[in-house]
């Protein structure tokens, strides 16, 4: 973290000045404080419930608008539950997992309002997945049916054909499929507890290969009351706008919630363009948009011109904006309201910036412990007792975030998988916490600022990097014989990039062209590494993992008489290191592709 950062201390002022910010928001805060406050399991609430009520009292509002075409709360009820006609009738019920591999579009939005309604789980494929890692994925969710984008015909092309479920479509096919259906709200909906899985959000494990966490209806409700409601309060005049994946929870879970909180418009972006941003923005009358940290930089990047003012929007949401761009971003782009929050896909709580503080990932009221941890293996550490013991206030410590059956854990799929991020008698027998990964600093008045990310994955490009996965892409090519991946800081920028260590097989010489296609063809691009470091022997004794803390320290300014690889882009590959390369990626202007 940076000096601005680890000095940002939240006092009363800052909230005082929050309670003020929030005087005009107060009857859309109480709507939603009962959901904070008691938000039980068995109640006969989920997400299709609250989007078919909001198309009930307001049909003719705008729901979704995409490449500037609006389809109203009723219209896009309509198109659902056409939808969810068509999946009923192919055998989907409650708790079958519908596959859903798709590029941004109001489609797959609805398909995946469609696929809740029945109670049924939207398994939300990462498109950027190719080969092993998609036939991982299918397979571990066992899906029903798919319905695919044909944006998406790499990835699906990818899939082997065992790997496929019994029933697949493209969206034309589906569409077609669904005309003349019934457009009546699906019976089962309003059955339905909020205990009920709604869908599976992949993300990088240390395992190497993806997992697919768990979101339940009833997390998803308390992110539309605690994020929605009480912290991003969007007006139902306001258009939100998605540039993020729809896989992502940043888009499916808190941008949605915050539009159906309000009664608001969702706007897609089919993909990012830092170049066309803003002109997106303003073709879908957007007043607010979700962020993550690589975003923002990107846009400062950027040429200045007249949109970067002439747009609507006045509040943003999201997480990763780094302390350092905090008040540049604002400024530059006329923004009044940031809204960062912290929270991942599988852990039970999350921290949003209600009160309006600067450069803090902000508050929860929910319990939590900030402790120490072993620099080496990145869990937490126990005292002489088998205790853990808290971080000393404003130093770093891994988050741990308590399970109770008020804050229970949805985990992954793999209940294995869950119960190693569990840390039990932590502090008393018989209590449990869930491990977050992560290093943050506490702020006061429960707020925290995040600062690193442990064990074998880091963050780069908003995207949770498995170093495994990457070393089994470098290992899988034949000039290589070992790798070990890790992640460095470069200036300025959220999260980490990938840098590896190599060693070559006997007689082989680096391939900078070849590996970087072969990587290229496994992995998803942010996986890349942008570093290489060819070096003569790696470590595979009992202290390997100490070697790999050692390579991480040295990064890539201290390399030694190691020959050190860059990666230029998707066409150019690897090429020799130069001093510009660092500013280059700070200022997003390498890789290319």
């Amino acid at each position: 973290m940076t000096t601005t950062a680890s000095t940002t201390k939240v006092g009363i002022a800052d909230i005082a000045k929050g309670l003020v910010d929030m005087a005009p928001s107060v009857p859309l805060i109480l709507k939603h404080v009962p959901g904070l406050i008691h938000r039980p399991a068995d109640a006969k609430r989920t997400i299709g419930h609250v989007f078919q009520k909001e198309a009930a009292a307001h049909p003719d509002r705008p729901f979704v608008r995409f490449e500037g075409r609006s389809t109203t709360y009723g219209e896009a009820n309509r198109t659902v539950n056409r939808y969810a006609s068509t999946l009923s009738d192919l055998g989907v019920g409650e708790g079958d997992v519908v596959a859903i591999l798709a590029k941004n579009s109001a489609t797959d939005l609805l398909l995946m309002l469609a696929t809740v309604k029945l109670g049924a789980v939207a398994g939300m494929v990462n498109y950027n997945q190719r080969g092993k890692v998609i036939e991982h994925s299918m397979t571990l969710l066992g899906a029903k049916v798919l319905v695919w984008d044909p944006d998406t015909a790499e990835a699906f092309d990818s899939i082997p054909q065992d790997a496929l479920p019994q029933h697949v479509f493209d969206f034309d096919s589906f569409i077609e499929a669904s005309a003349g259906r019934s457009e009546a709200n699906p019976a089962i909906t309003a059955t339905l507890p909020a205990s009920t899985k709604a869908f599976y959000i992949f993300t990088s494990g240390t395992t190497g290969l993806p997992k697919a966490s768990v979101m339940s209806h009833n997390r998803w409700l308390a992110s539309m009351s605690g994020i929605g409601g009480m912290a991003v309060r969007l007006r139902h005049s306001d258009t939100l706008y998605v540039p993020l994946p729809l896989y992502h929870n940043n888009a499916l879970s808190v941008s949605l919630s915050s539009v159906l909180a309000a009664g608001a418009c969702i706007a897609i972006g089919k993909q990012f363009s830092a170049s066309k941003f803003w002109d997106d923005v303003i073709l879908n009358r957007a007043t607010a948009f979700c962020y993550i940290g690589e975003l923002c930089r990107y846009l400062l990047a950027q040429p200045a011109k007249p949109t970067d003012r002439t747009h609507s929007v006045r509040l943003i949401v999201g997480n990763g904006m780094r302390p350092e761009i905090w008040d540049e971003f604002a400024q530059r782009f006329g923004i009044e309201r940031i809204v960062e929050f912290y929270g991942a896909s599988e852990l039970n709580l999350a921290f949003v910036n209600a009160f309006g503080v600067k450069r803090t990932a902000g508050f929860c009221p929910l319990p939590y412990k900030v402790v120490q941890y072993d620099d080496e293996t990145g869990e937490a550490k126990r005292n002489a007792k088998g205790r853990l013991e808290e971080s000393p206030k404003g130093t770093p410590g891994l988050l741990i975030a308590q399970i109770s059956d008020r804050v229970p854990v949805d985990g992954y799929t793999d209940s294995s998988a869950t119960e190693k991020k569990i840390i039990r008698d932590a502090f008393a027998d018989g209590d449990a916490w869930f491990n977050s990964g992560d290093l943050v600093r506490e702020q006061g008045f429960k707020h925290i600022a995040f600062v690193d990310r442990l064990g074998d994955t880091f963050r780069w490009k908003g995207e949770n990097v498995a170093t495994t996965e990457v070393e089994g892409a470098l290992d899988g090519h034949d000039c290589v014989e070992q790798s070990v991946v890790y992640g460095v800081a470069i200036p300025d920028t959220d999260g980490k990039a990938g840098m590896a260590a190599v060693k070559l097989r006997d007689g082989a010489s680096f391939d900078p062209a070849g590996v970087a296609a072969h990587l290229y063809d496994t992995l998803p691009a942010y996986a890349v590494p942008l570093f290489i470091r060819i070096v003569d022997e790696l470590e595979t004794t009992s202290t390997f993992k100490s070697r790999k803390v050692e390579l991480r320290e040295e990064g890539y300014s201290s390399t030694g008489d190691d020959p050190l690889y860059v990666l230029a882009g998707r066409a150019a590959g690897y090429v020799d290191d130069y001093d510009d390369y660092v500013a280059d990626v700070t200022n997003a202007r390498a890789p290319r592709g």
